[in-house]
């Protein structure tokens, strides 16, 4: 049984955790637990998808997501800003951490009450009533969850990942059931944002029970005044790229309805999972090692050429099969009801190799210490994605869905390029590594589309959800055969299927995880993710 922290010791400092190999064994083996976490988060939100479709409507999940695009900025204030401070700050004491958790709820209250205020101003942009209750409903997370922020960073600086991810999971877990029970009692949108509140209390009750320390009344502190600023500074950063990706949100709810909201959401919603269920873990790992080899260029790159090589090599086969079974995938998933969501969930899937790979740029960045250049290129991504937004708008949400895929292709090569050149990194490198995936999964989409075409069994067009699961697993049966039959040929052997295997291995933990850790060297550090932060989940 995991016992309860507590983080500081007699004299009010931070209690210190293991050094040199044990520190390592630790990180490494937070890797794998944090991956673990995400794969059983990830079964829990795809059960209530499938559940919560079938007793909710279209117009239930888009009158939330027309909330949740608000009330999730204001709700991330701590979680993105006091708990970097907190992890990466040097050193940290009782008395300090207790200025940052008043100063924390303090901002949480003012933005619950100007959360609150704001609410009909919502509801007349949307024009739609029943946004006003739904956002005074939504303030309580914003309120509730700025208690647990801090000690859910102190969990994570003491390398406490399974608790936290324990407490994520129950977290999501609950509030499922309880939104479940709720929506078959009839209550529609509410049940769903009661479920948005069940997950704050739940983190907070688990991270002050697993996280024994009370604050004291804040006082004055020398250094209080550099960790706001610090923090500020980062939700800043945050501010901007959320309301960026959340732009499209806010055009759909405006210009159409709650209904083609909640058709748009749940297509995006699967469209970013890989985003999450890849890029996340494997940044974990690569950015820190990227970072310890920015002095070995050559290393470096070639480091950074293999992980995008890895990425590339699922990715590009994971967006050309969604684009085939799309439509099947949202059947299946969610039900008679949401083909619209089907038929915008298959635009968004040529667009999912590509993002995973644009998305790397952020390692580059990171690793060679220029998050100024990060941010000066957020604001052109930002110009150009919005203005696509604003020409695909009268097409639609499907028309929103064919700009994000449209803005990943623009986007891929000029954000490598800028990213790659304080480090030497060409884009004809880049290109070299991954230009062979684009081939064999554009040859393999064709092949299986011809194929199919000719050979599915009839079955499939009259049964259903069962039919959506028949035509799913064929096509991408045929798809994913020919695509490992391309790469392999391309390649000359089985080099990326062993590079995928080899790093995965590398990253869960078992009795290689002290070989990684021996090999690199590298403390990776997992930072904690408050369900729904992420901008996809199933309830808004």
């Amino acid at each position: 049984m995991v016992k309860p922290l507590k983080p500081f010791d007699a004299t009010g400092k931070f209690c210190s955790i293991e050094a040199g190999s044990e520190l390592r064994r630790t990180a490494v083996r937070g890797v794998g637990v944090t991956i673990l976490a995400q794969a059983t988060s990830f079964f829990i939100q795809i059960g209530a998808v499938m559940i919560l479709a079938r007793l909710l409507t279209p117009a239930d999940f888009g009158i939330v997501t027309m909330v949740t695009t608000f009330s999730l900025l204001f709700c991330s204030f701590g979680l993105n800003g006091f708990t970097e401070a907190i992890l990466q700050r040097e050193e940290v004491t009782h008395s300090l951490v207790s200025n940052i958790f008043w100063a924390n709820v303090g901002i949480s209250a003012f933005l619950t009450v100007a959360f609150i205020a704001i609410g009909p101003l919502l509801a007349h942009f949307y024009h739609d009533s029943l946004v006003a209750g739904a956002a005074r409903g939504m303030s309580l997370t914003i309120l509730i969850s700025g208690l647990g922020w801090t000690h859910l960073a102190l969990l994570s600086r003491a390398m406490e990942f399974k608790t936290v991810s324990a407490i994520n999971v129950a977290a999501r877990f609950i509030s499922v059931i309880s939104t479940i029970a709720l929506a078959v009692l009839g209550w529609g949108y509410w049940a769903l944002v009661v479920g948005q509140v069940v997950v704050s209390i739940v983190i907070v009750i688990g991270s002050w029970w697993m996280c024994r320390w009370t604050p004291s009344l804040p006082k004055r502190l020398e250094g209080t005044g550099s960790v706001v600023k610090f923090a500020i500074n980062v939700y800043s950063h945050y501010a901007f790229n959320y309301a960026t990706r959340n732009t499209d949100n806010l055009l759909v709810g405006w210009r159409f309805s709650a209904q083609a909201l909640g058709f748009y959401k749940k297509a995006y919603d699967l469209f970013v999972l890989p985003e999450s269920q890849l890029t996340a873990p494997v940044s974990a790992v690569v950015v820190t090692i990227l970072s310890r080899l920015k002095q070995d260029r050559d290393q470096y790159l070639r480091s950074f050429l293999s992980g995008i090589s890895v990425l590339a090599f699922l990715g590009m086969g994971i967006g050309i099969d969604i684009t085939l079974v799309g439509r099947d995938v949202i059947r299946f998933l969610l039900g008679p009801g949401w083909e619209e969501a089907g038929r915008i969930f298959a635009l968004f899937g040529p667009g999912i190799g590509v993002m995973l790979l644009y998305n790397t740029h952020g390692w580059i960045h990171l690793s060679s210490g220029r998050p100024d250049r990060w941010f000066r290129w957020g604001v052109i991504e930002s110009v150009c994605t919005v203005g696509l937004f604003v020409v695909a708008l009268p097409w639609g949400p499907a028309g929103i869905a064919l700009a994000w895929t449209v803005s990943y292709f623009v986007l891929l090569v000029p954000a490598i390029w800028y990213a790659g050149t304080p480090v030497g990194l060409s884009v004809s490198s880049v290109l070299a590594a991954v230009w062979k995936f684009f081939v064999a999964s554009a040859a393999a989409g064709c092949g299986a589309a011809m194929l199919v075409h000719r050979l599915k069994p009839h079955v499939v067009d009259s049964a259903g959800v069962l039919g959506a699961l028949v035509e799913f697993f064929w096509v991408s049966l045929v798809f994913f055969a020919l695509y490992l039959a391309g790469v392999v040929s391309l390649h000359g052997g089985l080099g990326p299927v062993n590079q995928t295997r080899n790093l995965v291995r590398d990253m869960l933990p078992h009795r290689r995880k002290d070989n990684l850790a021996r090999r690199t060297e590298i403390p990776v550090v997992a930072v904690p993710v408050w369900p729904g932060d992420a901008g996809s989940d199933y309830q808004d």
